[in-house]
């Protein structure tokens, strides 16, 4: 595997919500947090007193590691 980090996906850069999230990975709400916790996906933003979300692109550049992992 390269050192040398991707490109960014090409993509319009949204605020995705987590049921958005969790359509794209595959993986439900606690998953997704204890990932966040260990540092191994992107970080969540508040967006208000209840609300979060994640830069689409973050999550779409963690989608393309993790497919590159298995070439």
């Amino acid at each position: 595997m390269s050192d040398k980090p991707l490109p960014p996906p090409v993509g319009e850069r949204r605020i995705l919500r987590r049921d958005e999230v969790e359509a794209k990975t595959g993986f439900k709400r606690a998953h997704i947090y204890n990932l966040m916790k260990a540092g191994k996906f992107p970080k969540a933003m508040r967006l208000g007193v209840r609300a979060v979300g994640w830069d689409s692109l973050e999550v779409e550049q963690w989608i393309a590691e993790r497919r590159s992992e298995r070439i």
